[in-house]
Formats: C-alpha cells, structure tokens, sequence
C-alpha cells in the first residue's frame, strides 16, 4: 500500500469512530433530557 492509501484510510477511521461517539453522545443527552423532564412532571 502507498503511503497517501494509508494515511487516508486512518482519516476515514477516526471520522468513522468520531461520528460514532457523537451519535452516542446525542443519544445520551436525549435520554437524560428526557429523564429531567419526567422528573419534573412527577
């Protein structure tokens, strides 16, 4: 493999993984904001 393959195929995993810890990130926010809200309605 060329150098310029290699170093594009770490950028695309880290953008990957990156992504990921964002969509859980969002998820996790979601449901604590959620949690607040019933929280408050009880």
């Amino acid at each position: 493999m060329t150098f310029a393959r290699i170093v594009g195929l770490l950028t695309l995993i880290f953008t990957l993984s990156a992504c990921a810890n964002t969509v859980r990130g969002v998820g996790k926010d979601v449901k604590e904001t959620a949690d607040a809200i019933a929280d408050v309605a009880s």
